[in-house]
């Protein structure tokens, strides 16, 4: 039978595993999240613009808060852009209809990144001036990132809050 100390540590073991997995699972899902909620905000901003222009706008605009240039991912400018066209629709038109193309699209834009290794919730926190600092501890960014650039606009940690309240920069909100 273990005694104490062994039973302790394989339950300490058990939850460090949970938390770990959770963890990963709730950075995965707030970072798209995130990233949808952006699109969505951008898309109204300029919903009552041509639609041509105003996917390129958002596409743009997406781009420089992950410090890409709008042609720096041409293997997947299809999927971007009729995501942001997507999200376009969706502005101006919340219907069910408009919500499962975007659905639609999402898929698509997962599939080529998935082709690439990477996902759109990886690309948003590795990539974002507005991820927030909690998703870095869970999983940093790789070193070798291409593209990558320095984010001062996320928050540092703060030694009187919990990890998970390290947000993202105050113009992101």
């Amino acid at each position: 039978m273990p005694h104490l100390v062994e039973d302790l540590r394989a339950e300490a073991d058990a939850a460090i595993a949970a938390m770990r997995a959770a963890a990963l699972a709730a950075r995965q899902i707030h970072a798209r999240a995130e990233l949808m909620r952006h699109m969505l905000t951008t898309a109204r901003k300029v919903k009552d613009r041509p639609k041509a222009e105003a996917v390129e706008t958002v596409v743009r605009e997406w781009m420089d808060a992950w410090n890409l240039d709008r042609h720096d991912w041409p293997h997947i400018a299809r999927e971007m852009e009729a995501f942001t066209a997507a999200f376009h629709d969706y502005a101006n038109d919340p219907s069910d209809s408009h919500d499962a193309r975007l659905r639609d699209a999402c898929a698509a834009l997962d599939e080529a990144l998935a082709k690439q290794d990477t996902s759109i919730a990886d690309q948003m926190a590795f990539r974002s001036q507005c991820a927030h600092r909690w998703w870095e501890l869970v999983a940093p960014t790789p070193v070798d990132l291409p593209g990558a650039n320095p984010r001062p606009s996320m928050p540092e940690l703060r030694v009187d809050a919990p990890f998970w309240e390290a947000g993202c920069a105050d113009f992101c909100r």
